[in-house]
């Protein structure tokens, strides 16, 4: 079994169905990158495994750490170590970067307001965000600025991946955090995720566009249409969707494993 395991995995929205039966395991030390055009599902299933509730869970599982993190609360799955980076991150005024960062640190440690040891000390906060501030080309005037209140879609973007940085998750999804960038702030969105990348860490990005998977090269490639996965593979997979599109894959009713000579 994978660190992260979906299994069959079925949602709804507004009675809608949208994912219709999703199976992936993630290993931590892997990079699983989900395309698929417009309306096949891949934010639904972001925002499924992080438990939004507008979001209907059909059927299926996900299991974390021995557990169905689908009957858990997205505070508690976020303790457990699972993070998203949303595609479109909200505005949240009168709460500042600085607060929400140390708020989020302290309640992943279990500080509970009394036991001194579980907290961040203001001298580790603020080594902690130095070497990420620089990789991720933000500067000090970010942390007393409300979150993402008159931020740039970069800003806004190089937050989230801000938060991932100090939060330092098991398993990060990424909804399409390339869209909306140019290509400088791909770069450093990318230059941060690969600093971040190694065996304590799974990471799911979900994107449209192969552009961001040239910075951040995927082990493996699902491609998602209807709900359903209709390819997988490695990075070659990518590299066929870039020349041929996902036309020749709307029809497909069974999911099919893309081997590397089959590029060529």
């Amino acid at each position: 079994m994978a660190d992260f395991e979906i299994k069959d995995l079925r949602a709804s929205v507004e009675g809608k169905e949208i994912l219709k039966g999703v199976t992936l395991g993630i290993n931590k030390g892997e990079v699983h990158a989900v395309m698929g055009p417009n309306g096949s599902g891949k934010s639904t299933l972001s925002y499924a495994l992080m438990g939004h509730p507008g979001y209907k869970i059909d059927g299926g599982e996900v299991l974390f750490k021995g557990q169905n993190v689908l009957g858990l609360e997205p505070d508690v799955r976020a303790r457990l170590g699972i993070f998203l980076a949303f595609q479109y991150p909200v505005v949240v005024p009168g709460i500042s970067m600085t607060n929400f960062l140390r708020t989020a640190i302290n309640a992943q440690r279990g500080y509970d307001g009394k036991d001194k040891s579980k907290q961040v000390s203001p001298k580790e906060f603020r080594s902690m965000l130095k070497g990420e501030l620089e990789v991720l080309h933000m500067d000090d005037s970010f942390l007393p600025r409300y979150i993402n209140d008159g931020f740039s879609g970069g800003e806004k973007k190089r937050a989230e991946i801000l938060q991932m940085a100090m939060l330092k998750p098991e398993i990060a999804i990424l909804d399409e955090t390339d869209s909306g960038l140019d290509i400088d702030s791909i770069k450093f969105v990318a230059e941060a995720v690969n600093r971040m990348r190694g065996p304590n860490l799974g990471v799911l990005i979900i994107t449209h566009y192969t552009r961001i998977l040239e910075f951040i090269k995927p082990d493996f490639v699902h491609v998602l249409v209807d709900g359903r996965f209709v390819l997988s593979g490695g990075s070659e997979v990518a590299d066929r969707l870039e020349t041929t599109g996902y036309s020749e894959w709307m029809e497909a009713d069974e999911p099919a494993v893309l081997a590397k000579e089959e590029v060529s």
